[in-house]
């Protein structure tokens, strides 16, 4: 099988930030070709984060590898000719705008599908295209929030804790837009129609509460913080060890936790309740170094793992032989990414270049739409591509 089973696919984005283009990067990975549509005055404000490699941040290089970037005012009267000639050949479209943008620019799907059924239109939102909150502004924690996930997440007592990633945005909306657009692929081969997808970070955050939602419905009775064996209400959790670092410890099955009480040396521990296995467990790990814990634990299948920093993986020998990070050199910098998650008959799709600076592939993409240079120029001259244009 190849590592680009989508080639052949190709993909008009409009978003940007991290939900779309984050949907948009699986896709490329993939073997798409993808078409950034953006905004040639307003940035992408994940272009202007640091640390910048190249002239763009490191996190834009990585969610926008393999792409292609066309600069246009969406608002120019000539922008939706030149949409329209896109989707002779781009025939899945990403928007990440709030409900009605896309209307006010003539580019909403029902506008499109008229003279593109084989169109399929992803619109990722926060809060879906319809409904009293559609309109309403949101970000990962919100949706999070609303969706009774934080309120059983973190200590009790206390405040939810923020994580590190933004699950909304990742696992809620890009990739619930990349299983939907390709479920509609796969359709599309069958009956020729494509179909509009309304993705909402909201929706597929409830859904998100696989394992105690259905039950805390069905009850009517709500998850709190540290109530279960899997938020912190077991053994199942974080440990502080000697040198202030933590210790991630999973030993929920009989045999983990006997591997676990064997490898403390806590006598009987596997018999005790979690209730007064938890404080041994949490004083015995706090007596040594993070370092003699993987030690002990590194031939100890038990569910006991240590707490890493992202800059601890590269040397990390399972990420090592999985070659989950690549090194390019890019001028006299060098740029680590992390590589797609994919494989395929082992095979992991080849590593993608730079992301593309905004509108670098204006002249490229205007010409093989069949646009003369004198009418290039017109446009420039007019503000087609903003006023930096080339």
């Amino acid at each position: 099988m190849s590592a680009k089973p989508l080639k052949g696919l190709r993909v008009l984005d409009f978003s940007t930030l991290l939900p779309g283009p984050y949907a948009t990067l699986n896709l490329a990975d993939l073997g798409a070709r993808v078409l950034r549509v953006e905004s040639p005055t307003r940035a992408d404000l994940v272009r202007e984060f640091e640390p910048q490699v190249a002239g763009q941040s490191a996190a834009f290089q990585y969610l926008n590898r393999g792409k292609a970037s066309l600069a246009l005012d969406l608002k120019h009267p000539q922008a939706s000719e030149v949409i329209e000639r896109l989707l002779a050949d781009y025939d899945i479209l990403v928007e990440q705008f709030r409900p009605g943008v896309m209307a006010r620019l003539g580019l909403d799907y029902d506008t499109l599908k008229a003279r593109h059924p084989g169109l399929i239109y992803c619109s990722l939102t926060g809060y879906g295209q319809d409904g009293p909150y559609a309109q309403r502004a949101g970000h990962d924690i919100n949706y999070l929030a609303l969706a009774g996930i934080s309120g059983y997440s973190g200590r009790s007592g206390e405040a939810p804790a923020p994580c590190g990633i933004q699950i909304a945005d990742l696992a809620a909306g890009a990739q619930n837009a990349t299983i939907a657009i390709l479920a509609a692929v796969i359709e599309r081969q069958q009956t020729g129609q494509g179909q509009w997808l309304d993705i909402s970070m909201l929706d597929g955050s409830l859904a998100l509460n696989a394992l105690f939602g259905p039950g805390a419905l069905t009850e009517c009775r709500d998850p709190a913080p540290e109530g279960n064996l899997l938020n912190g209400g077991g053994i199942y959790d974080h440990y502080r060890t000697a040198d202030g670092r933590y210790l991630a410890v999973g030993s929920l099955e009989p045999v983990f936790r006997r591997r676990l009480c064997d490898a403390l040396e806590i006598e009987n521990g596997a018999a005790m309740l979690d209730g007064e296995l938890k404080p041994r467990l949490a004083e015995c790990i706090a007596a040594r170094p993070l370092e003699h814990w993987q030690q002990v634990f590194a031939d100890v299948d038990a569910c006991v793992e240590p707490v890493l920093t992202l800059n601890e993986l590269e040397s990390h020998p399972q990420v090592r032989a999985r070659g989950l990070l690549e090194t390019r050199q890019v001028g006299e910098q060098a740029l680590t990414r992390i590589a797609s998650p994919f494989r395929f008959d082992g095979e992991r799709p080849g590593r993608q270049g730079l992301a593309p600076r905004c509108g670098a592939q204006n002249r490229a993409v205007m010409n093989e739409l069949g646009y003369s240079e004198a009418q290039l120029e017109a446009f420039g001259r007019d503000g087609l591509f903003g006023p930096s244009s080339d």
